[in-house]
């Protein structure tokens, strides 16, 4: 490939540290403190008790550290690539990064979270036999996202490499 081709590419790592950061911003805002379904160790430590919920909540905060610590990492990287170089701005690239980085944190937050550590479960606040529904739907969602935003990263590539091509 020409050079210039290395030097128009795309960061892919920042678009994914921004979907993963963004995915646990969504499932902490959301899901933890507008819906109140669950909190970090809910499971754990259910909300039964001031002690529990200042559990909860320190640990939540821990968590969107860690989501925030993902943004201003992807912040970095794509500042720092664009800083140096002419950098091929792409919509399709920087949504389906951000997808796939979304769809991943779902998907293996979903599974260590939900289902191997049992922390706590999407949706708490109904029957115990409907959670399993809302943890397996957490978990579809994510792939379907993750799933999207691999097909658009594909075709955001393809069009890059097109513009290269004619442009050459």
């Amino acid at each position: 490939m020409p050079r210039t081709a290395e030097i128009r590419t795309f960061p892919t790592a920042s678009g994914i540290l921004f979907g993963l950061g963004l995915g646990g911003f969504f499932d902490g805002i959301v899901l933890h403190q507008v819906l109140q379904w669950h909190h970090m160790l809910s499971s754990w430590y259910p909300i039964t008790s001031i002690e529990n919920l200042e559990l909860n909540t320190f640990w939540d905060g821990i968590f969107h550290s860690s989501t925030y610590i993902f943004v201003v990492a992807g912040l970095f990287i794509l500042w720092r690539h664009a800083h140096r170089r002419h950098l091929y701005w792409s919509n399709k690239l920087l949504v389906g990064t951000m997808l796939i980085g979304f769809g991943a944190f779902n998907v293996v937050e979903g599974i260590i979270d939900h289902h191997l550590l049992v922390v706590h479960r999407v949706n708490e606040t109904v029957a115990e036999e409907y959670r399993i529904y809302w943890d397996i739907g957490f978990l579809v969602w994510g792939a379907t996202m993750f799933i999207i935003g691999c097909m658009l990263m594909r075709s955001g590539k393809q069009d890059m490499y097109a513009r290269q091509r004619a442009a050459a």
